[in-house]
This record gives structure tokens, C-alpha cells and sequence, in this order.
């Protein structure tokens, strides 16, 4: 099944440092373009209240979450905080047939690895801060890690910034209104063309 003009999803990557403004570029992206839907991702930790399936994760336990690592179902998969996290193959192949495009936010692996598996129809897209510098001011500024945890977030970022040659666009996110202004022209051109 493909959209109504016969057309399938395209696959939109954001990946970032923390601290860059992915997660508000992202809301920014999918308010202005209808057509893109963000990716929920699966996990095995436990649903809290207020959470929906299939809206906030899709809920897995552990031995289905290994199932699925066995059987391929994942374009991709990380343990972190105690838990499993991943992206689901066969849910994000269910919407790209309908004609929607799917938003991600991944790590840099991640991303590279969805790049492998779908190839032109993904459109890898790395947000850069101005610099590291002014990354760690927005970090500082956030007040919600101590010293230790800052450090480590600065070199996970220093990390990441050396795949973004592997991305296909870099945007520097230094005004927030001109960042947004281009990524959205960007996806916006690229989920148009066939």
C-alpha cells in the first residue's frame, strides 16, 4: 500500500549533541510539515502512567525485545539507564507505505546504520551548535547535571561531531529561528521529490 498519490514515506534523521536543539527542531519540523510523523520508538522498561502504546513506546518485555534483535526487526538498538531502546523495521515500513514521512532522532550510529538500510530514501540531517564552547554554556545553563555528567555529556559530543562528514546536510544551530527556516526547506524538498 502506498499514499493516495501512489507515493511512498520518505526517512528523516536528525542527530545532535545534547544540548544542540534537536528536540525543539524536531516539534518545530513536525508542526510545519503534516505529512512527517516522529518515530516511536520500542523499549522494555516499564509503562508509567499517563503513557500510551504505540504513542509514547511500544512496550516490550525483554524476551520479546531479544526476539526481535534475533529476527531483525530493528533498524537499530542501544541499552542505556537499565533498558533496552530501538527502533522497529516493520513499524516504520507500515507508515512510509501510507505515504507518510517518518521523523527520527537518533545517535550517530543509529542513523548510520537507517542510512544503510534504506539508502536515498533517508535523508541524514547532523545539527551542529556553534561550538563547543557555547554547547557547554547551554548545558551549564540547563543546571540539571553535576560536573562529572557534563564532562561526559562534552565528550559524547566532541564523539558525535566527528561523524557529521557522514551525514548527508549539516545545519549549525546558532539562531534557533534561522536553523529551523532550513531544516524545515530541506525536508521539505526532500520528502517532495520522488
Amino acid at each position: 500500500m502506498a499514499g493516495k498519490d501512489g507515493k511512498k514515506g520518505k526517512l528523516i534523521v536528525f542527530s545532535a549533541p545534547s544540548g544542540t536543539g534537536k528536540s525543539t527542531l524536531s516539534k518545530i519540523v513536525l508542526d510545519r510539515l503534516p505529512g512527517v510523523v516522529f518515530s516511536v520508538s520500542a523499549t522494555t522498561r516499564k509503562q508509567r502512567d499517563g503513557e500510551k502504546e504505540g504513542v509514547n513506546y511500544y512496550f516490550l518485555s525483554l524476551e520479546e525485545f531479544e526476539e526481535k534483535i534475533r529476527n531483525g526487526g530493528f533498524i537499530e538498538h542501544e541499552f542505556f539507564f537499565g533498558n533496552h531502546y530501538g527502533t522497529l523495521l516493520d513499524k516504520t515500513e507500515e507508515i512510509i507505505a501510507t505515504g507518510k514521512s517518518v521523523l527520527f532522532d537518533l545517535d550517530v550510529k543509529g542513523a548510520l546504520n537507517l542510512k544503510n538500510l534504506f539508502g536515498s530514501e533517508a535523508l541524514l540531517v547532523f545539527i551542529r551548535p556553534p561550538s563547543i564552547e557555547v554547547l557547554e554554556e547551554r548545558l551549564r545553563g540547563r543546571d540539571s547535571e553535576n560536573p562529572e555528567q557534563l564532562r561526559a555529556r562534552l565528550d559524547r559530543a566532541q564523539f558525535e561531531l566527528g561523524f557529521a562528514d557522514k551525514f548527508d546536510v549539516t545545519v549549525v544551530n546558532d539562531n534557533l529561528d534561522q536553523a529551523a527556516d532550513t531544516i524545515t526547506a530541506l525536508v521539505g524538498d526532500f520528502i517532495s521529490t520522488t
